[in-house]
C-alpha cells in the first residue's frame, strides 16, 4: 500500500522568487479564493506566528482568514502582504 500525502504548497516556499512567482501566477487568474488561499500557503511557509506577531493578528484568526469562503477585510489583506514582503503594483 502506498501512503500519498497531501499536496501543501507551503512546503515549497522558501525564497522570494518563488513565492513572487505563486502569487503572480493566481493573481493573473483573478479567483479571489484561491488568492486568499496562496496567501495563507505564503504566511504558513513563513510561520503564522511570525506573521500574528507582525501584524498584530491574532495567529487563530489568521487561519480562518485564509480559509475558503472566508471574505476578510482589504486592511487584513494588506498587514499580512507586508509582513509576507509582497508588495502589489499596478500596472498599465
Amino acid at each position: 500500500m502506498t501512503d500519498l500525502r497531501t499536496f501543501d504548497a507551503a512546503n515549497y516556499l522558501d525564497n522570494k522568487e518563488l513565492i513572487a512567482e505563486y502569487i503572480s501566477q493566481i493573481l493573473e487568474e483573478g479567483d479571489m479564493d484561491e488568492l486568499l488561499s496562496a496567501i495563507g500557503d505564503i504566511a504558513r511557509a513563513k510561520g503564522m506566528s511570525q506573521i500574528a506577531q507582525e501584524t498584530g493578528l491574532g495567529r487563530e484568526s489568521l487561519y480562518k482568514t485564509f480559509n475558503a469562503g472566508v471574505k476578510p477585510r482589504f486592511d487584513t489583506i494588506l498587514k499580512v502582504l507586508d509582513a509576507l514582503g509582497i508588495k502589489l503594483k499596478a500596472v498599465a
